[in-house]
């Protein structure tokens, strides 16, 4: 793989291995004790980062410390060198990870002696590259942070007694009206939407920018002002289907304000409500012009909700290639609402998107019975050597061959697996002796939390973790990813208006991967917090152990999953 992506440490005095994977906005960093077991007065691990244009480091902080005498711990955070993260690997977002040059990242083993004093070891750097596109000027990933739910947007946002009633809406039908009122809205926002939202504002002024573009969107929501008032700005640039199905179809809708604001500035002959057979459910954008030449796919609906509390990622893909199948789908969407005429034309078949040294494909829903892909995309997940990541929406919902090639994959001792899926899933809620994992929840999130943590937002009712992507052999080579705004379902393959992107690179797969981990590991230690709340118990960072007691790390070296975990990515 690339180097630009994964990264390893060569200090050979270190007693452990550190590798680093490039993510979007954001860095894995994986350690492995060199040789047999790290000793019992190890007790973690501290992180430390400098930034490009910083000449100090600064260290990563802990939330979790070191219990007193009293048993008491700390309620603020504190430097991984005071409280050590006894972790082997973590997911860390750098400040500004968008600016140029490389960011340097210092991990040292950490031990304690019996009087509780700390003593550090020799330590591993990396120097890495984190800022600009993934591939620049043909392909950018990215995602919403889908962090409400977290101490970190407590800390920022909810320190004067503010809450997220004040940055977003709570009902989506009230979000072209809705002005935030919080003091801090601009940044909230911009840290909420992460680097999805940027990129998919910043290509709309692009193609403001840009007067002679045209420019097609379709849209599932449509309910926040900083989209609506952008295409207005377009005027007859622009043609626009919005999905009319359920809800969205009342006249009180966002979406119809949305469609009936856009019909004055485009024209009524530009706007379109559609469902196809079920759903219209893409969030595509196209943009051609003599200047900008770019299509966005993925799963980031243009609503409150999509860009600032779920879980979403958007492709930014530019050139030729990506508008040309772009535009063609979006005009066949235009001609065919009935999913049988869809399906029969091109756009509806996997094709590629003609990316310069980027194995791209992209095909558009419906299919027909002759050209679905439910079928293959389960028999390539079948075909996975080495390792399955997943976060899938509605994985409750998906019977057929994706289900059971997942859970063939979790049971099969060959193949790591870790998935997440926002609602309890029958039939894969299990853990293998292996050590696979599917899925995490997110379903059951409390807004109690034990000390040192507060309570969290839980960010309205409804889907969190809207993802649908999967990884296949992350680690190798052939590493692929499926992601879109298709649902891995019968009616997401048949039914709905989708987009479906087939990546075979492993730059982009680390970057899903990284995703991947964060949500997974996110989720995971709420789960944590809710069983330490059920049996009142103070979380607080593992001492040397005494007599009869097994060390922090023990879990890493005996659990199954905790020590496939530690061995594949690090």
């Amino acid at each position: 793989m690339s180097a630009k992506f994964v990264l390893s440490g060569s200090n050979k005095e270190a007693p452990f291995d550190l590798k680093v994977r490039r993510g979007e906005g954001m860095v894995l960093l994986s350690m492995d004790w060199k040789e047999g077991e790290p000793p019992d007065n190890f007790v973690g691990f501290a992180i430390e980062c400098k930034a490009p244009d910083d000449k100090e480091f600064f260290a990563l902080e802990n939330r979790l410390s070191f219990a007193a005498t009293d048993g008491s711990v700390a309620k603020t955070s504190k430097s991984t060198r005071l409280s050590p993260l006894q972790k082997f690997r973590w997911v860390h977002f750098p400040r500004d990870a968008e600016v140029d040059g490389e960011f340097t990242y210092r991990v040292t083993p950490v031990s304690m002696d019996d009087g509780d004093a700390l003593t550090y070891g020799e330590p591993q750097e990396v120097d890495i590259v984190l800022g600009g596109e993934t591939y620049p000027g043909k392909l950018n990933v990215t995602f919403t942070r889908g962090f409400v739910s977290s101490q970190a947007f407590v800390d920022r946002f909810e320190k004067d007694g503010e809450k997220i009633s004040t940055l977003i809406p709570s009902k989506a039908d009230a979000g072209l009206d809705f002005e935030p009122s919080h003091p801090d809205a601009p940044e909230a926002l911009n840290w909420m939407g992460f680097e999805a939202r940027r990129a998919i504002l910043a290509l709309l002024d692009e193609a403001i920018a840009d007067k002679d573009a045209q420019v097609r969107v379709v849209a599932y929501d449509m309910n926040t002002p900083e989209i609506v008032t952008r295409l207005e700005q377009l005027g007859d640039r622009l043609k626009v289907i919005i999905d009319d199905s359920d809800a969205h179809g009342e006249k009180d809708s966002a979406e119809t304000a949305a469609a009936k604001l856009l019909a004055k500035s485009a024209g009524a002959d530009n706007v379109k409500r559609q469902h196809m057979g079920n759903l219209q459910h893409n969030k595509s954008i196209v943009v051609d012009g003599p200047k900008v030449k770019a299509a966005v796919g993925g799963s980031t609906n243009m609503s409150w909700r999509g860009l600032y509390v779920q879980s979403n990622n958007a492709v930014i893909l530019r050139g030729e290639g990506p508008v040309k199948k772009f535009s063609a789908a979006f005009d066949s969407y235009w001609e065919n609402s009935g999913p049988a005429d869809f399906g029969a034309t091109e756009p509806a078949q996997m094709t590629t998107l003609g990316l310069d040294g980027i194995d791209a494909q992209v095909a558009f829903s419906p299919h027909t019975a002759d050209n679905a892909l439910l079928e293959t995309i389960g028999a390539d997940i079948d075909a996975a050597e080495s390792s399955l990541l997943y976060s899938l929406a509605f994985l409750s919902q998906t019977k057929g061959p994706i289900k059971e090639a997942i859970k063939k994959a979790t049971e099969n001792p060959e193949i790591f697996v870790y998935g997440i899926a926002d609602r309890k899933v029958g039939g894969l809620d299990l853990q293998t002796p292996a050590g696979n994992v599917a899925p995490v929840f997110s379903s059951r999130l409390s807004e109690n939390v034990p000390e040192p943590f507060r309570s969290e937002p839980s960010g309205g009712s409804g889907i969190r973790m809207h993802h649908k992507f999967v990884v296949i052999d992350f680690d190798k080579p052939t590493a692929r990813v499926y992601l879109g705004s298709y649902n891995f379902s019968d009616p997401a393959d048949t039914k709905n208006g989708e987009n479906l992107l087939l990546i075979k690179d492993p730059g982009v797969a680390a970057a899903y991967t990284v995703e991947a981990l964060r949500i997974f590991d996110h989720y995971r230690f709420r789960v944590a917090e809710q069983e330490a709340e059920d049996a009142d118990d103070t979380l607080s960072l593992a001492k040397p152990p005494k007599s009869g007691e097994k060390p922090w790390w023990d879990k890493y070296y005996t659990d199954p999953q905790k020590r496939r975990d530690r061995e594949v990515f690090a």
